[in-house]
């Protein structure tokens, strides 16, 4: 049964990575819920390292939130995690150890940590079920960033059953959308296929090479919609168990390609690097206990966001080459 734990439009909301992707649009979604914009505190990094050791106790003392939202984060595709796994583990571990400790000792009324799919077992039986989660070790490419993320559901379930603590986590699967990251070094996926497939269409390039062999599956969440389940679950879900949030679809990369490559124009080959890592063989979750719990189900339908994606990248890409000329 779904129940309105808190009333967000009298609450004072912190929101870490407010600045991000994912926060932007959590921020959206809080003001269209009708949360009044003073209410919401969302501190850039520059403002607020929450890696440093004393920042978190004062971000917290100065804002004193009644509501955190945990978004922030250090992310990137395979190739950044590759690349950066010490910092990916060490800095997305400090910044929610520390954020969480400080809640607790302020006495936040609620903490949403928003955690990953790269936590699960890289081998998990299809679709992935929150008991699953521990039954095995992540995919190696992004371990030190699921287990870091991992670690702050230990870390709120042990608040929960010693200080009685509402700390609450959100497993969420790949996002999607506008104001995505398309750096190439950093990007996931989806942006960084767009931007490939736009750039050698302009280009006239006759092909683009893609990472892995195209066999491995994903679930992609438009970020709007993830947005939703998130203000969701910080107004009505208050439990220790985590929450997948995905939209419950799968496909695999080669699809993917071939769907982003019809939608952009782009219409040379594709080539498969076999030699560069596929990653985790298939990811999809079983979305129930979100839809049970706090009555999310996500509504943008994968096409639909995916053109939408298209579209904002594009309609950016010309105003900046407008402004250069």
């Amino acid at each position: 049964m779904i129940e309105k734990a808190l009333d967000l439009t009298r609450a004072r909301i912190l929101v870490t990575g407010g600045a991000g992707f994912l926060g932007s649009h959590v921020l959206e979604e809080l003001e269209e819920r009708g949360v009044p914009v003073d209410q919401v505190i969302a501190p850039r990094s520059s403002e607020y390292d929450l890696v440093q050791p004393d920042t978190a106790a004062r971000l917290v003392g100065d804002v004193r939130p009644d509501i955190v939202i945990h978004l922030a984060a250090v992310v990137g595709g395979i190739g950044a995690n590759r690349a950066r796994p010490g910092e990916f583990f060490y800095k997305n571990l400090m910044m929610g150890l520390q954020l969480m400790e400080q809640a607790r000792l302020h006495g936040v009324q609620k903490f949403v940590t928003v955690g990953t799919v790269c936590s699960y077992p890289k081998h998990t039986q299809v679709p992935f079920r929150e008991d699953a989660l521990w039954d095995g070790y992540p995919e190696e490419t992004n371990a030190p960033y699921g287990i870091a993320k991992k670690a702050l559901l230990v870390q709120g379930q042990a608040y929960r059953q010693e200080y009685g603590s509402a700390n609450v986590h959100l497993l969420v699967v790949n996002l999607y959308g506008p104001r995505d990251d398309f750096d190439p070094a950093t990007s996931h996926v989806i942006p960084a296929l767009i931007r490939k497939c736009v750039e050698a269409r302009e280009e006239g390039s006759d092909r683009i090479v893609v990472w892995g062999d195209g066999t491995p599956t994903r679930e992609f969440l438009y970020v709007r919609d993830a947005a939703q389940a998130i203000v969701l679950a910080s107004e009505c879900y208050d439990d220790a168990r985590p929450v997948n949030i995905g939209s419950g679809m799968e496909i695999s990369i080669r699809e993917l390609v071939e769907k982003i490559a019809e939608f952009t124009g782009f219409d040379g080959r594709i080539e498969w690097d076999a030699s560069q890592p596929n990653g985790q063989p298939r990811r999809c979750l079983d979305t129930s206990r979100a839809k049970q719990m706090f009555g999310f189900q996500a509504s943008t339908g994968f096409e639909e966001g995916l053109r939408q994606t298209i579209r904002w990248y594009e309609t950016r890409r010309l105003s900046h080459s407008r402004l250069a000329r």
